[in-house]
């Protein structure tokens, strides 16, 4: 990592963290829904979803704080999504990046509730956001319900469900983990890339980045239910073979898992080389994918 993307990372996950807590804390609602929401959103995590939005509004040349309020509706529904992962009727985890899951703390109604808060006004943040026109926010606000919703995210998340039991082949896995995991990280980068006034031409490209990038994403989380470290990750490890689950490794074996994984990232790389835009921080946000421990 160069001292400018040290900075760069920090600085925007800082101004993030930052705004999140302040978007939460003006809200008048009550006070232990705003607790509970900000017990999962102030959690930690490297928030990678908002800095490749950054990132891509940064290959632009654009100033990336045009795109804060999106991020942080990103956020917003990352961390929704998590808090009702981990509830009794879904993934039932105890730990989420280290700390009691959700409801845990504050029990499954309001915990339940928090995340209902976090999706809904997700879209209140980019519908008042004054550093975007009309047009911007419509498409921004459709492509976030597409990419959280039955056709993205939502439906992935029921597809996983539906698969425990079962022996998956590796394109019904990919089905998955494209919809579960990989559709809002298509929504980091594009967002971006849109705030910041790309081409069609340039937003098919950073799509299709967006792709290889979501599936390296998955393949690293599956390797780190092998082989991760508890502490690192925050969570328990080895959770996917308890639940049955297909994963990259167990259909391609610990090894192939890992080919699989440089492969994702090598066509993820000459992909978004195909701009002429100033990718090296969506390079490297790409190798922090294929390297990470938690």
């Amino acid at each position: 990592m160069t001292i400018e993307h040290e900075t760069f990372i920090s600085n925007y996950k800082d101004m993030l963290e930052q705004q999140l807590s302040s978007s939460i804390n003006k809200l008048k609602a009550p006070q232990a829904l705003k607790a509970s929401m900000l017990y999962s959103l102030t959690a930690g995590g490297k928030r990678i979803r908002p800095i490749l939005l950054f990132a891509a509004i940064d290959a632009f040349g654009k100033n990336p704080e045009m795109g804060l309020s999106t991020a942080c509706a990103l956020e917003m529904i990352h961390t929704y999504s998590l808090i009702h992962d981990d509830l009794p009727s879904m993934d039932d985890d105890d730990l989420r990046r280290g700390k009691p899951t959700n409801h845990k703390i504050f029990g499954e109604a309001i915990a339940i509730l928090a995340g209902d808060g976090l999706l809904t006004y997700s879209f209140q943040l980019i519908a008042k956001d004054g550093l975007l026109d009309d047009h911007q926010k419509i498409w921004l606000m459709n492509m976030l319900s597409t990419c959280a919703g039955p056709e993205g995210m939502v439906g992935g998340q029921v597809a996983d469900i539906q698969a425990e039991n079962q022996e998956l082949h590796l394109k019904e896995l990919e089905y998955i983990h494209h919809h579960k995991t990989g559709r809002l990280l298509t929504y980091s980068v594009m967002a971006g890339a849109k705030i910041a006034g790309a081409t069609d031409e340039e937003l098919d490209i950073f799509e299709k980045f967006s792709r290889h990038l979501g599936l390296a994403f998955q393949i690293s989380d599956d390797i780190l239910d092998v082989i991760g470290d508890e502490n690192k990750i925050g969570k328990r490890i080895g959770s996917d073979i308890e639940k049955k689950k297909s994963t990259y490794p167990s259909l391609l074996s610990l090894e192939g898992a890992k080919e699989h994984l440089a492969y994702q990232i090598h066509e993820a790389k000459a992909t978004i080389n195909k701009t002429n835009l100033k990718t090296d921080l969506l390079q490297y946000l790409t190798d922090v994918v294929a390297g990470r421990d938690r």
